[in-house]
């Protein structure tokens, strides 16, 4: 296994030198590859419904399945997320217009009750690249209102926002998934700009409480955490989209992995650096030779199951923002890594003519045989978001 990862390794660190080859760098082939295949994206979806939502891609198909933006779809943040990322490397005109035009009908989601804790990864994943990259007052608002919405969320006597309200009486209580980490972004943002200094609260509650009961002795997950709502009694750990509840979810780990690192960034709490180290170690150690994980690492049917190129994708660029924070040599093991997991992913998992996709082989929620195999859309996301922290390095 080491013998692979230094070969995956080397492989993008001799496309990397682009002062050895008049050819583009590894990282600027991989984004030309994502800008490509996002304008033929673009060129199928014309005329434009911004209310359709790209979603996936099942084996077998060439055109992206779209579904209608409601309060019950949680990845319409995604795709306008990608063509930010995309006209930021490439300045093309058309792709802002088409980016600000999909992330702009998502404001209605901004002015009502939250439906469930994926309002943050929908609204920070489009009006908060949006913000970055335009400065428009009008986004910055919107997020900080969107923050409002997920506080609405927060029970203080357990310490962390509900993810499901829908699912309360299935759980048996108040119930957090892991996914849940990703949203605090929001609630950290909108307190250092212009929201109140609360949201910033709720997030470090939710962060403590998460990492108190949500994971094992050795820094695995649990997917979902389960509450008594009036208490605040942890009550169990299980899953609902992994393998079983004592298995170690590959999206799941990432969430965490992805989210205690963003989490330091925003606090520079030594706990949240250490807790960020401790889940990556134990995710980074059951890998297979490629890097790119199954679905759960623990499925006894392995290697016989689907892979989770998503997983390998958020980890990657979380990666690339931990190893700065970690220095010396775990950091640039945490580095190496990451490059290893995007060259994989370049080479072994790219969509290429198949699909006007990045990435194939992502799983979305295996135990109810859905979107196994597929290209899924926040795989792609979180891909180009690591490339392009690559490149900024």
């Amino acid at each position: 296994m080491i013998r692979i990862r230094t070969m995956l390794y080397a492989l993008a660190c001799a496309v990397l030198c682009a002062a050895c080859t008049p050819k583009a760098s590894f990282v600027e082939e991989s984004l030309d590859y994502c800008v490509a295949q996002t304008r033929r994206s673009l060129d199928m979806l014309q005329p434009y419904d911004y209310m359709m939502s790209p979603r996936n891609i099942a084996p077998g198909d060439s055109v992206w399945h779209q579904r209608p933006v409601s309060k019950e779809l949680w990845t319409e943040g995604f795709w306008p997320g990608i063509l930010w990322y995309a006209y930021e490397y490439s300045q093309d005109e058309s792709i802002l217009e088409a980016a600000k035009g999909y992330t702009e009908v998502l404001e209605f989601l901004s002015q009502q009750p939250a439906y469930d804790h994926d309002l943050g990864f929908i609204m920070f994943c489009s009006y908060g690249n949006g913000y970055r990259l335009t400065g428009d007052e009008r986004y910055k608002d919107i997020i900080v209102a969107t923050a409002e919405r997920l506080a609405e969320l927060y029970n203080p006597a357990v310490g962390t926002m509900l993810s499901w309200p829908r699912e309360v009486p299935t759980f048996g209580g108040h119930n957090t998934i892991m996914d849940n980490m990703i949203n605090l972004e929001t609630l950290f943002w909108a307190a250092e700009n212009g929201g109140r200094p609360e949201l910033r609260d709720i997030a470090i509650a939710h962060a403590d409480t998460t990492m108190k009961y949500h994971f094992r002795e050795d820094g695995s997950s649990y997917h979902v955490a389960v509450y008594d709502a009036e208490s605040g009694d942890f009550l169990r750990g299980c899953t609902h989209q992994g393998y079983a509840d004592d298995t170690m979810w590959a999206r799941g780990q990432s969430w965490a992995i992805y989210g205690y690192t963003m989490c330091y960034r925003f606090t520079r709490d030594p706990r949240y650096l250490e807790h960020a180290c401790k889940v990556t170690d134990v995710y980074l150690k059951g890998l297979p030779e490629d890097m790119v994980p199954y679905w759960d690492f623990n499925d006894p049917m392995i290697p016989n199951v689907s892979r989770d190129a998503s997983a390998a994708a958020v980890v990657a660029s979380a990666l690339i923002e931990l190893s700065g924070y970690v220095g010396g040599e775990k950091g640039q093991k945490y580095l190496d890594d990451a490059k290893a997991m995007l060259a994989s992913l370049y080479e072994n998992y790219r969509s290429g003519d198949i699909n006007p996709s990045f990435l194939l082989h992502s799983t979305g929620h295996r135990p109810a045989g859905s979107e196994i195999d597929y290209s899924i859309i926040y795989a792609d996301y979180y891909y180009i978001e690591a490339l392009l922290r690559l490149k900024n390095l």
